[in-house]
């Protein structure tokens, strides 16, 4: 139909020719002229018309492109400008993004094998991308907004931290520990919460947050209070440490050391344990729990109605989601060796939670993306330090206009009729549908 797509560009010229006239008036006085006191103390000014004319030009541009990445990426039902062969081929493209993403992964230590800089930013976006996935346990799939994730990563930190320093115990042991602990953590804070939802739970998740970095800061007997807990144990792969002496992987393999073994079984570890999180994640939300989870955070009346435990339901979410982030947090430890107060602030429940949001809540592939965008991109904006916090900023406000459910909005339930279906009455009538 040729009609719509004309009325369309009418419309996009249409704002734009109102932005930039709305430019005009706003940038004339302040771009346009410039005036300063003169050396006789009278008022000089003078008339910059290029450069108001060059702001101008930007805003009428901007608000095309705008427009027309609006209509583009816009919602389902939304007039599109695009070709649908262009559309056709991105759809196709990114059924591919997934798997090429994990090659990338997979290959990124041999690609960038002396780079450390690299490795450790691909440690570090993998560090999140767990952390992402595991809040959008509860968040994405239960529906229950969680402030205070960032006080389970550092429940499995310190309880690493505590038993590597203190009972000499390895990674490999203490990581399943460090999860049950924060499940635990999990349990005790959903009883609490089980009445609460909405504003009223992501204070109480806030506060909860906030309890357990000040029980860390100030039980420094246990702790060690702002000093942290120092001298964690690095992992071994089976009991053979990686490092340069006799008893190390790099003299039993006969290799010469080098610093870089270290980062790269670093690197598979936390890419190990991310994947691991991704499956367990898809196969739970698969099981009868999964689709509760979801009923939970579609409508909770009519998961009660339907005779869903809800107890049971959020408490499964709170311990599945903490157990996740307690991994990620023995990680975080023995990467760092070193492990305080200041790591474990409200601002790192945040990050993970804009990422969450950001990438579309409910969708793995959508997480992993805004965690690679927005940590990947605070360290490419490093250069530009004092206008990246700018960016980022414009950047989620504008997602949150034009997809409000995130870069990849997935909440459809798991399970749904793929066709819509009459049925009688005498089958809905009371006591028998």
């Amino acid at each position: 139909m040729p009609a719509k797509p004309r009325a369309g560009i009418l419309s996009i010229l249409k704002t734009a020719v109102i932005n930039a006239t709305v430019a005009v008036v706003l940038f004339s006085l302040m771009v346009g002229i410039r005036t300063e006191a003169g050396s006789d103390g009278q008022l000089t000014y003078w008339t910059r018309f290029g450069e108001l004319a060059s702001l101008v030009a930007v805003v009428f541009g901007g608000s095309i492109v705008i427009e027309l990445l609006r209509q583009w990426i816009g919602p389902s039902g939304a007039e599109r400008l695009v070709p649908p062969a262009v559309q056709s081929g991105i759809t196709f493209l990114g059924r591919f993004l997934a798997p090429a993403l994990l090659i990338f992964a997979l290959l990124m230590p041999v690609i960038f094998y002396d780079q450390r800089y690299i490795l450790d930013l691909g440690i570090l976006v993998l560090t999140y991308v767990m952390l992402g996935w595991g809040l959008n346990v509860v968040v994405g799939l239960a529906g229950l907004l969680d402030l205070g994730y960032v006080a389970f990563y550092a429940v499995g930190a310190y309880s690493y931290g505590l038993l590597a320093t203190n009972f000499g115990w390895s990674f490999w042991v203490c990581l399943p520990l460090a999860g049950m602990l924060a499940a635990l953590w999990g349990v005790m804070l959903g009883f609490p919460v089980l009445r609460l939802r909405g504003d009223y739970l992501a204070i109480v998740t806030l506060a909860f947050g906030e309890i357990i970095r000040l029980v860390i800061i100030n039980w420094q007997d246990l702790t060690g209070g702002p000093n942290g807990v120092s001298g964690i144990p690095r992992p071994t792969l089976f009991g053979i440490p990686l490092d340069s002496s006799d008893d190390g992987l790099a003299a039993k393999l006969g290799i010469e050391y080098s610093p870089t073994h270290r980062i790269v079984f670093l690197f598979y570890v936390i890419l190990a344990l991310a994947l691991l999180t991704n499956w367990v994640t898809i196969r739970l939300r698969r099981l009868p729990i999964g689709r509760a989870w979801e009923a939970l955070r579609e409508d909770e009346v009519a998961c009660r109605a339907l005779g869903i435990n809800t107890t049971t339901t959020k408490l499964t979410a709170f311990a599945t989601g903490a157990m996740f982030g307690g991994f990620a947090g023995a990680f975080f430890a023995t990467r760092q060796g070193f492990i305080s107060p200041e790591s474990f602030t409200f601002q790192e429940s945040a990050l993970v939670l804009a990422i969450v949001v950001l990438g579309g809540m409910g969708s793995q592939l959508g997480v992993a993306l805004a965690a690679l965008t927005m940590i990947g991109g605070f360290e490419l904006f490093r250069g530009l330090e004092t206008y990246r916090m700018l960016v980022f900023g414009m950047a989620m406000v504008l997602i949150m206009i034009w997809r409000p459910r995130g870069l990849i909005g997935h909440r459809a339930p798991t399970v749904y009729l793929t066709k819509a279906q009459a049925i009688s009455s005498d089958l809905v009538k009371e006591g028998h549908g």
